[in-house]
């Protein structure tokens, strides 16, 4: 493996600089859909994204839910792209996160949304893409090229993209505030020391746990534990890994439990030290754990922008695990950059 710094670690390193761009250029885009929506008054929100891009649409989920205490659903884009089915979207804001912007089945989505009363708005990198054209507003993420395969500057900036979105929504001046602050907690999060973690995570299956927003943020990382270092993680909400999956628990098994300060973190804390008092290896993003390993995280301005600098100290973590099993984080087995799916 070459000594020369991977495209993922580089990428990791400019996340604090694209979100700078973002909040330097994307304000007119954001604050002028967020005014359409606001207007609209929406009884609900709808999100169309797969991969990564799925995992910052559930973060956007509980955001709206606690922000706008509007429900926001999933759907799946083969109920048009394959069933051809058109969702009656009426009073609906359709949110749409794809970092390219060009795979079919959601462009399809977002246009049987809009032709069906939603308001729909795309969140991409790419401003000349076909969702983008499709969608009725557009929120570049101002990421710039993303080159290793793996997901990481895109998925920071559409997390923060669609929060701004919805806290101008919401006129949350004080979480407005907070994402403005954010490139100076990510540059943070960056040096974050996980090596303990990274450690520990020797090639057999793994959880990763969370609650609540800080849940999107674990299904993000047991995706990047697959498709970068070939280990097999899957994530659980801190509310159900006590029922049917810790059974697969035993001496060491690795844990990585995500929080933030919100109210969801003592809760969180108590199943993490849970899980270390059954023999598993946990390493958790909180202060308020007593027995699993407390890793060292930074805590932002608002607790909704907390799981955003976890995932970058994450990022920064994972690739190494990767490197240290003698893989590219580059260029995973199977995978390509951009994937169409109909």
């Amino acid at each position: 493996m070459s000594s020369k710094p991977t495209l993922m670690h580089q990428e990791v390193r400019e996340i604090p600089a694209a979100v700078d761009r973002l909040l330097s250029a994307g304000g007119t885009a954001i604050e002028t859909a967020a005014s359409t929506a606001r207007a609209t008054d929406p009884r609900f929100f709808i999100s169309v994204a797969r991969g990564s891009s799925d995992h910052a649409a559930t973060y956007l989920k509980y955001a709206a839910e606690l922000l706008l205490r509007r429900p926001m659903a999933s759907v799946g884009p083969s109920v048009n792209s394959i069933y051809g089915v058109d969702l009656d979207a009426r009073g609906a804001v359709g949110l749409s996160v794809s970092q390219s912007g060009q795979s079919p089945d959601i462009v399809r989505m977002t246009e049987a949304l809009g032709a069906n009363g939603a308001f729909t708005v795309a969140i991409t990198n790419d401003a000349g893409s076909p969702l983008a054209q499709t969608a009725k507003a557009t929120l570049p993420i101002h990421a710039g090229p993303e080159l290793s395969v793996a997901a990481t500057k895109t998925f920071v900036t559409s997390l923060v993209a669609g929060l701004w979105f919805l806290a101008e929504i919401a006129q949350d001046s004080e979480l407005v505030a907070a994402i403005r602050a954010l490139p100076d907690s990510l540059d943070q999060a960056t040096t974050c020391d996980w090596s303990a973690a990274a450690e520990a995570m020797d090639g057999r299956s793994l959880f990763t746990i969370g609650r609540g927003p800080s849940w999107a943020i674990s299904n993000e990382a047991a995706l990047k534990f697959k498709e970068t270092c070939l280990i097999h993680a899957e994530s659980y909400s801190s509310a159900e890994v006590l029922h049917g999956p810790v059974s697969i628990v035993g001496s060491d098994f690795p844990v990585i439990a995500f929080a933030a300060r919100d109210k969801a973190e003592s809760t969180l804390a108590e199943t993490a030290d849970a899980l270390a008092d059954m023999g598993a290896r946990v390493f958790a993003v909180t202060d308020r754990a007593t027995r699993a390993s407390r890793l060292p995280h930074i805590r932002t301005g608002h607790w909704l922008c907390d799981p955003i600098a976890a995932i970058v100290s994450f990022y920064a973590m994972v690739e190494q695990v990767a490197l240290a099993r003698g893989i590219d984080p580059d260029a995973p087995r199977h995978l390509k950059k951009v994937t169409e799916t109909v």
